[in-house]
């Protein structure tokens, strides 16, 4: 059975490794959480003025600099180790454009027939049921979108034992500035939230920009994918696992690291773990850099 976006798939096997978490309301859009900064459902961004598909970079005003997407529907521009993402902006709804406009893919949802199954040591998995070209939109990672309080409040009552959906994206942007969106599917999510860590992932998350500054985090296919084959992203946010200075057996505090069990050649042996997240909240009146 494939998943959609109103109805992801429930595996048909008895035994729950998921402890009815597949059960929990499902939204295939972001929405707003605690100490979120702005509705991801509000509209801020004009629509650009284009009357004729495609929409042209240099006239049209969601493509400042080149296109995102090619004539296949294919991300343009795939990070890698090397280089950074490009930012990317779809035109909206309120853009003239008809809706057959080349920039517009994520906002058209699923496209390819997912799978929730359960795996032998990962509980939940999902996967696909046919080919994905490489650069093609697979899913959004969808869920509350919280504020850096909430987020640490919410990590720091998790247990060992907990599973732990909360994702943070920090985009690097001019002069230093960076941009942080912290996104939780453990209450409310869509078919993204099933997806599993893996060293060798075969997904990349890119932020994509619609309606307004809150991102939509778009997941591409890094290569081509088989039927069958398991999707999977890199959780640390990096397109290829590289060792640095966390990837330890324990935390800070000595407990031990959650194991990783991807499977890839080279797999760094434990999930990634982002420390930040685990510091104490910041007092009322600083902000995320230390400066009042």
């Amino acid at each position: 059975m494939a998943a959609s976006e109103e109805d992801p798939a429930a595996p048909a096997e008895e035994l729950d490794v998921a402890c009815g978490l597949e059960n929990l309301p499902y939204t295939p859009n972001h929405v707003a959480g605690p100490g979120a900064d702005a509705d991801p459902a509000q509209i801020t961004f004009p629509g650009c003025t284009c009357r004729s598909a495609p929409c042209r970079p240099g006239t049209c005003s969601c493509l400042r600099h080149e296109d995102n997407y090619d004539e296949r529907s294919r991300l343009r521009h795939m990070a890698s180790e090397a280089q950074c993402a490009q930012p990317v902006f779809e035109c909206n709804v309120l853009c003239r454009c008809p809706d057959g406009c080349r920039n517009r893919a994520v906002q058209r949802g699923l496209q390819f027939r997912l799978q929730v199954f359960k795996t032998e040591r990962k509980g939940w998995g999902l996967r696909t049921l046919e080919c994905i070209p490489k650069g093609r939109f697979v899913c959004e990672y969808a869920g509350e979108v919280l504020g850096g309080s909430e987020v640490r409040r919410r990590i720091q009552s998790q247990t060992i034992h907990d599973s732990n959906y909360i994702i943070a994206v920090r985009e690097h942007v001019w002069n230093g500035r960076v941009i942080e969106t912290f996104v939780d599917p453990a209450h409310i999510g869509n078919v993204g939230r099933f997806l599993n860590h893996s060293c060798e992932p075969n997904l990349l998350m890119i932020p994509v920009r619609t309606d307004s500054m809150v991102p939509r985090l778009a997941l591409f296919a890094a290569r081509d994918i088989l039927p069958e084959e398991e999707l999977s992203y890199d959780y640390s946010g990096r397109f290829l696992n590289r060792k640095d200075r966390e990837d330890q057996a324990r935390l800070g505090d000595g407990t031990p690291r959650k194991p990783c069990y991807c499977g890839a050649q080279a797999c760094a042996a434990f999930l990634p773990y982002d420390g930040s997240l685990y510091c104490p909240p910041e007092k009322p009146g600083i902000s995320e850099e230390g400066k009042v």
